[in-house]
């Protein structure tokens, strides 16, 4: 249920979240790290906030060109989480910087008649090396082929008929590419049949769907789909793209669930400023919802200090040299229900999107869909109490 804490969650000690747009913030501070507003003072440094309690000072390090307005911090009211809570409000001041919006996806990157190697992102084994494409081309909205008949007086001349690369094409849809393969697939990729989706109980004759899956030899990844036997199909999730520059290889891999997260990001913001949506369908390849997210904010800012860690690596005077001080970094803020939720609420709010199609489809590998949603539920759990659920909704936050 989204109106119930989450067993697995992390005592906050302070949580911070500015928005960029409004120059505003909100500050909680957890009851055991200080008792009264009057425990609590907030002052500026050089590219930092200070937040002095009784533990201790707490030095949060901020964005470039984003500054706290001195004494604009107040005390508000916590609502049901008083007993448990400090809320404070706060203003802040944003310049903006040249790399504010410097995150972009693999899509954004890609360029025609420029060399490009294709990396697997589990082990960094070099899949595809030295492409170059002539055209690099998006593909139809995730949808098109529903509305297609808006388009078209006569029958549907798409119908049937799969949109595939050329030889030297690269073609971009809303979560992976689409290359034609080349000698160099051999040595490096696998291909093996699976089923896919379950038999369908209503039609017991009607075939399961099969994928041919592609995986990357070194390490047995699943990175993708033959969607034909000279085409494949590469999630973004699952390869690291490079500019193919002399003999440089790649800097090491990011943490898995780091680079879902920072991914998934990226291209969910990417599709909602050139969409116009907020709504998405993280769906598995055969097409069923597994996640439904709603983007609120796409200009928050946020920290997350655990209780543990306030006033544990910090002395009431300078920070300490040998420990960097906490981070508060731009991500995107969401609410999401796993269609698998068994809640009253949670199912009819999932049949409402199902029956409304709000939400645009993104597909994704079903073990990256897992992943995705293991990455919100541990984000989910680092909130304080107040922040976790939205009607009957999950919030969760996704770093850029």
């Amino acid at each position: 249920m989204a109106n119930e804490v989450p067993a697995k969650t992390h005592g906050v000690g302070v949580f911070l979240e500015l928005r960029r747009r409004l120059q505003s913030g909100l500050l909680i501070v957890g009851k055991d790290v200080a008792q009264t507003p009057a425990d609590v003072a907030i002052t500026s440094g050089d590219s930092s906030l200070h937040i002095r309690t009784p533990r201790g000072v707490l030095y949060l390090t901020l964005p470039a060109g984003v500054t706290f307005e001195q004494g604009s911090c107040i005390p508000t009211p916590a609502g049901e989480s008083c007993g448990e809570e400090l809320h404070f409000r706060l203003r802040i001041s944003v310049e903006r910087s040249t790399d504010e919006d410097s995150s972009a996806s693999m899509m954004k990157m890609l360029r025609a008649k420029k060399a490009y190697c294709f990396y697997c992102q589990g082990c960094m084994t070099r899949l595809l090396e030295d492409r170059v494409f002539k055209r690099v081309l998006p593909l139809p909205n995730g949808n098109w082929n529903a509305i297609v008949d808006d388009w078209c007086c006569h029958p549907d001349p798409f119908a049937n008929k799969k949109l595939l690369p050329r030889a030297e094409d690269c073609l971009m849809g809303d979560s992976f590419v689409l290359l034609a393969r080349d000698g160099s697939c051999e040595q490096t990729l696998t291909e093996e049949v699976s089923p896919v989706g379950t038999q369908d109980s209503h039609d017991p004759k009607k075939p399961c769907r099969r994928l041919a899956l592609i995986s990357c030899a070194s390490c047995s990844s699943v990175l993708g789909e033959a969607v034909a036997p000279e085409t494949l199909k590469l999630y973004v999730t699952q390869v690291v793209v490079e500019p193919a520059v002399g003999d440089r290889k790649p800097e090491a891999s990011l943490n898995r669930s780091l680079f879902v997260e920072r991914t998934v990001a990226v291209r969910l913001l990417e599709l909602s400023n050139s969409l116009s949506t907020y709504h998405f369908s993280v769906q598995t390849p055969d097409g069923k919802a597994f996640l439904l997210l709603w983007l609120l904010n796409s200009d928050s800012i946020i920290a997350s200090v655990p209780e543990t860690r306030v006033g544990t690596e910090r002395s009431n005077g300078s920070p300490a040299l040998h420990s960097p001080s906490p981070r508060a970094t731009r991500a995107l803020k969401l609410l999401y229900i796993a269609c698998s939720d068994t809640g009253i609420q949670q199912r009819d709010t999932v049949t409402s999107w199902e029956v409304s199609v709000i939400g645009h489809p993104v597909v994704l590998p079903l073990k990256v869909c897992e992943e995705l949603l293991h990455v919100m539920d541990d984000s989910n759990s680092t909130l304080p109490a107040s922040m976790r659920c939205m009607r009957s909704y999950e919030v969760a936050y996704l770093r850029l």
